[in-house]
């Protein structure tokens, strides 16, 4: 298709979007800040910063999680995780094992003591 200009002037389009550039910058409405604004985002931005106390008894507890929350020790305390629940599986199946062997002896040894 032949595209052809309706605009004989070529310098019309660009002084048309720089008018209407203007006038929309214009008509932008920016509200007022409330009074004491910037100083109270200092202060949140400063109580962020600051380190948090715990109250009561935790507080090691916190500052525990804290650390290990942290990205760089956060694949190490997933593994560390999964490596304890594993052993803790194992050691919980062995129990489960010897349990059933005792109680199998039993029933082929005196089938009635079960009962």
């Amino acid at each position: 298709m032949n595209k052809e200009n309706i605009n004989p002037d070529p310098g019309f389009a660009e002084a048309s979007d720089t008018k209407l550039g203007a006038l929309l910058r214009e008509s932008r409405i920016s509200p007022a800040l409330p009074p004491r604004f910037q100083e109270g985002v200092w202060r949140r931005i400063e109580e962020a910063a600051a380190p948090v106390k715990a109250t009561g008894g935790i507080a090691w507890l916190d500052a525990l999680a804290a650390l290990v929350l942290r990205p760089r020790f956060a694949l190490a305390t997933a593994t560390v995780l999964i490596v304890a629940g594993a052993l803790l599986g194992v050691r919980e199946g062995s129990q489960m094992a010897k349990q059933d062997a005792q109680a199998r002896y039993l029933a082929v040894v005196a089938p009635n003591s079960l009962r």
